[in-house]
C-alpha cells in the first residue's frame, strides 16, 4: 500500500487519468481491507476486556452476552482473513458465472438448477446483488444453461474457486426405478472487466442473432425479439443475454460478457505458452471434476483439489461455500 501511496505523489501522476483511476481504486480496496481488519481486532480486544470484567464480577448475564456475540465476530474476522488472500488482478471485480449441463441429460439439467440456487443463496448470504443474464430451460426439467452476474465486494475473488466441472451423485428423482445417477455441469467464471481494460472486438468477426426471450417479462417478452446471441467467429465463443427488456441493452451486456470471455481465453493461451501446456480441454464428464457432491449411498461433498470434505450437504447446497473458497485460495497460492 505504501508503494501505491508514494505513486500518487509522483509528478505527472494525475496526467494519465486511466492509470490514476486504477491506482486510486486499488489503494482504496487495500485501505478498506486494513480498516476491516483493524475494526475486527479492536472489537475482539473490547470483548476480551468485557469478558475479564464479567468473570471478576461474576456477572453471568454479561458472560452470556459475550458468548452470543462470538459467532458473528468469528464470521467477521473470517471475512477479513479471506480478503487478505485476494491478490489477483481482478479479484475485486464483479463476476459473471455461466453454468452448462454436461453428461446426464435431464439429470444434468436439474443439476444446473441446483448449482444456480446454491450460488444465488451464497450471494444472498453475502448481501451481494445478482442478475440472471440468460437462462435456457431444460427439455423436461431443470436448466440447460444459465449466466448470472454477481455484484459485490471481491465477488470474482471469491467465485474463481468455482471454475471447473461439478459432479453430482444421487438417486434420480426422474428414474421410476430409483436408480443412482451421476450428473455433470461446467461452471465458467469471468470477471466483469473495468472500463479501462480494452478488448478489441471487430464487428466483422461477430454474428448477431436476435430471438424471443424465454424468461419472465410478460407481454413484452412474448411479442419482442429482444434477446441477443453473439457469436465470435474466430474463436467460436457464444454468449447470450435476455435479461433486459431493450434489445440494445441486452446487446451491451452481451458485449461485456464476450469481452470478459475473450480476455480469459487470451490469459489461458498465454499461460499455456509460458508453462508449455498442451492438449484439449476436458469434457464435462467423468474424471475431470473439481468437486463431487455425493447424496447417495453416503452424504459428502469433496473438493478434489484441496481435499476438503463436508458432510453437511444441505448447508453447502444452501450457499455455505466459504470453507471451500478459503481452502482453494490457500491451495492456489
Amino acid at each position: 500500500m505504501e508503494r501505491l501511496e508514494q505513486q500518487t505523489l509522483m509528478p505527472g501522476f494525475w496526467d494519465d487519468a486511466a492509470t490514476a483511476q486504477r491506482v486510486q481504486k486499488e489503494l482504496g480496496q487495500l485501505q478498506d481491507i486494513i480498516k476491516n481488519w483493524e475494526n475486527g481486532w479492536e472489537e475482539l480486544e473490547e470483548t476480551e476486556l468485557l469478558l475479564e470484567m464479567a468473570v471478576e464480577e461474576k456477572e453471568t448475564d454479561i458472560e452470556n452476552e459475550v458468548a452470543l456475540s462470538l459467532p458473528a465476530m468469528e464470521e467477521e474476522i473470517g471475512v477479513a482473513e479471506l480478503e487478505c488472500m485476494f491478490s489477483g488482478e481482478h479479484d475485486a471485480s464483479n463476476v459473471i458465472i455461466s453454468i452448462h449441463a454436461g453428461a446426464g441429460g435431464t439429470e444434468a439439467q436439474d443439476w444446473v438448477s441446483i448449482l444456480l440456487r446454491m450460488y444465488l443463496r451464497w450471494a444472498e448470504n453475502k448481501e451481494f446483488k445478482t442478475d440472471i443474464l440468460d437462462l435456457q430451460p431444460g427439455d423436461e426439467a431443470g436448466t440447460k444453461s444459465v449466466t448470472i452476474m454477481i455484484k459485490g465486494r471481491f465477488a470474482y475473488g471469491y467465485m474463481r474457486s468455482e471454475l471447473g466441472i461439478h459432479r453430482l451423485v444421487r438417486i434420480s428423482p426422474f428414474d421410476a426405478s430409483g436408480r443412482r445417477h451421476t450428473s455433470f455441469a461446467s461452471v465458467m467464471v469471468m470477471p466483469e472487466l473495468d472500463s479501462n481494460i480494452d478488448v478489441e472486438i471487430d464487428d466483422k468477426d461477430l454474428r448477431v442473432d436476435t430471438y424471443r426471450a424465454s424468461g419472465a417479462g410478460g407481454q413484452h417478452v412474448n411479442k419482442t425479439d429482444s434477446a441477443i446471441r453473439l457469436t465470435h467467429i474466430p474463436t467460436g465463443v457464444v454468449v447470450q443475454c435476455q435479461n433486459e427488456r431493450s434489445q440494445h441493452r441486452n446487446k451491451d451486456m452481451a458485449m461485456k460478457m464476450l469481452a470478459s470471455r475473450l480476455y480469459e481465453l487470451e490469459k489461458e493461451r498465454q499461460a499455456e505458452q509460458q508453462e508449455g501446456l498442451h492438449g484439449d480441454k476436458k469434457d464435462i464428464s467423468w474424471g475431470s471434476q473439481i468437486r463431487s457432491y455425493v447424496l447417495q449411498p453416503y452424504r459428502m461433498i469433496k473438493d478434489h483439489r484441496t481435499e476438503v470434505e463436508k458432510g453437511n450437504v444441505d448447508a453447502v447446497l444452501d450457499g455455505g461455500l466459504d470453507d471451500f473458497i478459503k481452502a482453494y485460495l490457500l491451495w492456489a497460492k
